[in-house]
């Protein structure tokens, strides 16, 4: 087979959304990619880069697993075949994945969040983490610690602009 081109819309990543406030909201332990299942209408508005993770998450029911709260606008070139815009997606990952999350998150507080969606050799991929909701005082932690590196990063250029 024929290696693809980088034009053809096969290979690499095209990311579709991201959930930005994951990260700041909880500290991930693992992440994974899963498979959704879509409809047609959902694939077009996807390709036109629409979609809102922003109060999106994950739940394990009856052993699968499935997206909640994503939203997907309906495609405007669409009739009366189109989604709904904020239903439930299945994902599909292996069995051992899924038992292992199912373990995971009975044992700790842990909860399933997307981080990411994108498509992969023309399919939809969800990023998904392990994660722990942070507390409060842990995101201020994290400010601080990201202000304390910036502010290094800046010293460290107007030495090395001084030597210049």
């Amino acid at each position: 087979m024929a290696a693809s081109k980088a034009g053809d819309g096969k290979g690499g990543k095209k990311i579709i959304a991201t959930n930005r406030k994951a990260r700041h909201n909880y500290s991930i332990l693992e992440t994974f990619e899963a498979g959704v299942v879509l409809v047609g209408t959902e694939v077009k508005s996807l390709r036109e880069g629409q979609a809102s993770m922003a109060d999106a998450f994950a739940t394990v029911d009856d052993g699968e697993v499935w997206l909640r709260n994503l939203h997907i606008p309906e495609y405007h070139h669409g009739s009366w075949t189109n989604h709904a815009t904020r239903r439930n997606r299945k994902l599909l990952m292996h069995r051992r994945q899924i038992d292992m999350l199912v373990g995971k998150i009975r044992d700790g507080n842990l909860t399933l969040v997307p981080l990411s969606m994108y498509f992969t050799e023309g399919k939809v991929k969800v990023e998904l983490a392990l994660a722990r909701g942070k507390q409060s005082h842990d995101k201020r932690q994290d400010l601080a610690r990201r202000d304390a590196q910036r502010e290094v990063i800046r010293e460290l250029g107007r030495r090395a602009k001084g030597k210049l």
